[in-house]
C-alpha cells in the first residue's frame, strides 16, 4: 500500500468523523412513538375514560387508517398534577380544576393560555357537588346547616391533594356566605363546625367513596355528582342522593402537555383526542357516565341532572389563582380551621 492510499483512507475517516461530530451521538436516538397516548387524569373519571377510549380509537382509525393505544392514569387531582411534574410523561392533562392544570404550566410543561386552547374554557363537561346519604336519609340531612350539626359523621376528601375537595369545600363556603350575609368570621366558625364532623380525609374523591360506601363510616358523603350517581347505580336500595340549595358550578379542565407532545411527537394525536370530547358521540358517553355535558341539548335530554340548583362559579371567589391563595395555600384558611 503506498502513501497515496493512505492520504485517502484518512481524508474518508477525518469526514465521516467530522460528521459524527455534528450529527451523532454515541446513544443511539429513541424511536418517536407518535401512536401512543398518557392521558392524566383524577379520580373518578376512571370509568369514563376507559369509554371514551374505545371511542376515540375508532374515530382515529377511521379518519387516520391507523391504530392508537391509550393509558390512563388516576388518582386525586391536585396529587396527578405533580406526579406529571415530577417526571410522568402525559400527553394530555384532564384534571378537576383549571388550578391544577395551572400546576403543570408553573413547571414550563404547559404554555400559557391553554384555557383558551379549547372550547368553553378547556371544560368539555361540567359536574357539581352532592351529599349521598344512606337510605331513607336517617340523618333528615336536607342542606348544608344539616352538617354542622352535632352526630353528623361526614366523609370529603382532602383539599390539599383533591380538586373535588376543594370544590366541596368552595361550595359549603358559598352556602354559608348566603346564611351569614357574607360575615367572614361567621362563614369561619361554620366551615370549622364542618370540618369537625369530617371523619376521613382520603387523598382523592374514589377513597372517600370506598370510605363511606365499603367501610361504611359517616352518615354523608360530599360526593362529585357523577361519582354519587355511579354509587346509586351499583348499590341502588342502599343510598340515595340530596341536592343541597346552594352548589357549584364544577369544571374539569383538559390541556394539551406541551413540551411533552413535542418531544413525543404526539400533538395531532393529542389535539383530536381532546377536540373529539366536545363531538356528540363524546358528550353522550359523558351524559351516561353521569357528567353533564355541555351540549345543552344533550343535556337537556338526561332528566337525572336538576339544572334548576343554585351553582356557584369560580368566579364568584376571583379565580382558582385567588381561592387557592385564600383557601388552601399552606396556612390558609382551611389549614386555620383544621
Amino acid at each position: 500500500m503506498n502513501l497515496h492510499f493512505f492520504k485517502t483512507v484518512f481524508a474518508v475517516a477525518l469526514v465521516a468523523g467530522a460528521g459524527c461530530f455534528f450529527g451523532c451521538s454515541s446513544e443511539k436516538a429513541p424511536e418517536v412513538e407518535n401512536n401512543t397516548l398518557v392521558n392524566v387524569s383524577y379520580d373518578p373519571t376512571r370509568e369514563f375514560y376507559s369509554n371514551y377510549n374505545h371511542i376515540f380509537m375508532k374515530h382515529w382509525k377511521e379518519t387516520t387508517g391507523k391504530d392508537v393505544k391509550i393509558t390512563q392514569f388516576h388518582g386525586g387531582s391536585g396529587k396527578q398534577a405533580l406526579e406529571v411534574v415530577n417526571g410522568l410523561e402525559a400527553d394530555v392533562v384532564t384534571l378537576a380544576l383549571e388550578y391544577d392544570v395551572n400546576i403543570v404550566r408553573d413547571a414550563g410543561l404547559i404554555e400559557n393560555g391553554w384555557v383558551k386552547e379549547f372550547p368553553r374554557n378547556s371544560a368539555p363537561y361540567t359536574s357539581t357537588i352532592v351529599f349521598l346519604v344512606r337510605k331513607g336519609n336517617p340523618k333528615k340531612i336536607k342542606d348544608w346547616n344539616d352538617l354542622v350539626k352535632d352526630g353528623i359523621g361526614i366523609i370529603t376528601p382532602n383539599p390539599k391533594t383533591s380538586g373535588g375537595a376543594r370544590w366541596n369545600y368552595l361550595a359549603a363556603w358559598a352556602y354559608a356566605e348566603k346564611q351569614f350575609n357574607g360575615d367572614e368570621e361567621q362563614v369561619k366558625g361554620f366551615m370549622k363546625k364542618l370540618y369537625k364532623n369530617v371523619l376521613d380525609l382520603a387523598s382523592g374523591a374514589r377513597g372517600s367513596t370506598n370510605t363511606f360506601i365499603e367501610e361504611r363510616k359517616g352518615d354523608v358523603l360530599l360526593s362529585w355528582e357523577n361519582e354519587a350517581f355511579l354509587s346509586l347505580k351499583d348499590y341502588p336500595k342502599d343510598y340515595e342522593i340530596v341536592m343541597p340549595s346552594v352548589s357549584v358550578l364544577a369544571e374539569p379542565s383538559v390541556a394539551i402537555v406541551d413540551k411533552i407532545v413535542d418531544k413525543r411527537n404526539t400533538r395531532k394525536l393529542a389535539t383530536e383526542y381532546l377536540n373529539y370530547l366536545y363531538s356528540d358521540e363524546a358528550q353522550l358517553v359523558a351524559a351516561k357516565h353521569h357528567y353533564r355535558p355541555t351540549n345543552k341539548a344533550i343535556l337537556d335530554e338526561y332528566k337525572e341532572f336538576d339544572q334548576n340548583v343554585n351553582l356557584i362559579t369560580i368566579e364568584h371567589f376571583g379565580g382558582w389563582d385567588k381561592a387557592q391563595a385564600k383557601h388552601f395555600a399552606d396556612g390558609a384558611i382551611f389549614d386555620q380551621i383544621r
